[in-house]
């Protein structure tokens, strides 16, 4: 213990490690938090994680604990619980878990497309895995009854599944690559409904704005298409680059007659390469857009604006907020 660095007298485990302005930090912190070998770690360890974070906050950390160990427990924390409730997050609905389930999922709807039946159970398992993650990553302030769950979740489905046999049928005669992009129309189409009605609490009540200094200004509805928006476009970032470029890979490598004597292994090899992809992408997509998301004030609802206006002036040019994962 005596080699051990001690923690900082002003040390503060909540501020972020990396410069959050710029997307260099943000992906760093991203990196960090869906790291997944973290799903690996057993719950007591999680656990005694919280434990340490939470004394940490009250001032009361451990003697002979190294700045180097609470964020480790910051770490496998930030992983494992909610932002807002501090629960702990179903395992599936982790954003760590986004790399080990996308890599499979994506991988055999890149792999089994050919035919209806295939493509409607890939769609299908894709869009319940889509329904936990945006439920469990959901901004817990805006509290969403299971019926709306119920409907966010058919709906995206029968969009998933619309698009993606709609366009399969349409591709027939197409050239053999456009039939493989079927997969990614789904998907995106899938995420453009399925975040919007899992979170529409937040659009038809608005979510809480702050001021720089997180006193809170009132409830906004365009503050909370602002950050849906731009969650919409991280999840499509992400599945992007695997689901457009992957395919072009493939198209190649089954032309080589080595390929084609494998053919058993095309599915695992391409939740392979899928998972080479998403290691980097989930991070990056995450890091596109602040996580406390800002919007001019002139951008706010009339009566928020002026009623914000009439109290503050002109001291509050931008309010803040979390857009949620």
């Amino acid at each position: 213990h005596a080699e051990m660095a001690t923690v900082p007298l002003n040390f503060n485990i909540d501020a972020p490690r990396w410069d959050q302005s710029t997307f260099l930090g943000r992906l760093k912190h991203f990196l960090n938090i869906t790291d997944p070998r973290t799903v690996l770690v057993p719950e007591g360890e999680l656990d005694r994680a919280k434990a340490l974070v939470e004394g940490c906050r009250a001032g009361l950390v451990p003697p002979g604990s190294s700045q180097e160990q609470l964020l480790y427990a910051k770490k496998l924390y930030d992983s494992a619980f909610h932002p807002d409730s501090g629960e702990k997050m179903n395992l599936i609905g982790r954003m760590s878990f986004q790399v080990p389930g996308g890599m499979a999922i994506t991988g055999f709807m890149l792999q089994f497309y050919r035919t209806v039946p295939a493509v409607v159970f890939w769609q299908w398992v894709n869009q319940s895995f889509n329904a936990l993650v945006n439920y469990t990553n959901r901004n817990a302030a805006s509290p969403i009854s299971l019926r709306q769950i119920g409907v966010a979740y058919v709906t995206a489905t029968g969009t998933a599944l619309a698009t993606a046999v709609g366009l399969n049928l349409y591709t027939k005669q197409a050239p053999p690559l456009l039939a493989r992009w079927v997969p990614f129309a789904a998907v995106a189409a899938a995420n453009c409904v399925n975040i919007p009605m899992m979170r529409q609490q937040e659009i038809i009540n608005g979510i809480m704005v702050t001021d720089e200094d997180n006193n809170e200004l009132g409830r906004s509805r365009r503050a909370a298409v602002k950050g849906i928006t731009q969650v919409v476009v991280s999840r499509i970032t992400m599945a992007a680059p695997g689901m457009i470029i992957l395919p072009i890979i493939m198209e190649r490598l089954e032309k080589f007659p080595f390929m084609q004597r494998i053919r058993v292994l095309h599915g695992p090899l391409q939740a392979l390469l899928c998972g080479g992809f998403l290691l980097f992408m989930v991070p990056a997509a995450c890091a596109l857009f602040p996580q406390r998301c800002s919007l001019a004030l002139a951008d706010l609802e009339p009566e928020l604006r002026d009623s914000i206006a009439a109290k503050h002036g002109d001291k509050v040019p931008y309010v803040y907020f979390n857009k949620g994962l």
